[in-house]
């Protein structure tokens, strides 16, 4: 190829791409290129397109190369790029393909970010997903089987187990360390009035008990006896009687 055709190209690219070309030799371009679309959520990206063109340009493909200006690109997106751009350098070999190679690589730069446009997305619905699930699963609780049953039902038992011998302890309160003994031993539980009785009957037992021996005296009965003797006394009086006659 002559260095005419090839400057004629470079003119028809320099009037497309004003700002964007820079001619770094005779045989050597380089052309910042973005997506159509950028995409509204990402990074901007923007890649560096180098070409070199061999003396048989344009019957063999140009050297490619790529360099992010801004932005990243993967190692394999950066392979697929390069591999569509030489696909379609293939179907105009014998015509200057420059200008298609760099279209063609603005719309693999576009699918590029709507790809990770939806995968953006998608990791957002999928987090937002697995939230909802968490809180549905915090508040519907945890399903029960046999073994989480039973170990809740062991847990529950030991738990009331420890309540009773509380309340039990709390009620126990006025009572003998042997009348406290006493109860357990029975594995009996008294009522509150049951043990409101005991304890008064405790309270009034020194008053009611009395020494081994001692005589029991009904005061009432010494009354009533009193009572009956004076009654004795007057009918007897009544019944004596004195006479004046001889």
């Amino acid at each position: 190829m002559s260095s005419d055709v090839l400057l004629e190209e470079f003119e028809v690219l320099e009037s497309i791409y004003p700002t964007e070309l820079s001619k770094l030799s005779d045989k050597e371009i380089r052309i910042e290129v973005e997506p159509e679309e950028p995409a509204e959520h990402l990074d901007p990206l923007l890649l560096a397109l180098n070409v070199v063109y061999p003396d048989e340009y344009p019957d063999v493909l140009p050297e490619l190369s790529l360099e992010a200006v801004e932005g990243e690109v993967t190692d394999e997106e950066e392979a697929n790029l390069l591999d569509g751009m030489r696909t379609v350098g293939e179907e105009n070999i014998g015509m200057a393909m420059t200008f298609t190679l760099v279209s063609h690589l603005r719309e693999q730069l576009s699918d590029l970010v709507r790809k990770r446009e939806e995968q953006r997305e998608h990791e957002e619905s999928e987090k937002e997903r697995l939230l909802i699930e968490a809180e549905e699963a915090r508040t519907r609780g945890t399903p029960v089987t046999l073994s989480s049953f039973n170990a809740w039902k062991a847990k529950f038992d030991k738990e009331l187990a420890q309540k009773r011998e509380r309340e039990e302890d709390e009620k126990l309160k006025g009572s003998t360390a042997k009348e406290r003994e006493e109860v357990k031993k029975l594995g009996t539980r008294l009522t509150g009035r049951q043990l409101f009785e005991r304890n008064k009957d405790l309270a009034t037992s020194d008053d009611s008990l009395m020494e081994e021996g001692t005589v029991s005296v009904d005061v009432s009965q010494y009354e009533r006896e009193g009572v009956d003797e004076g009654e004795e006394d007057d009918d007897e009086e009544e019944g004596v009687t004195f006479s004046d006659s001889d």
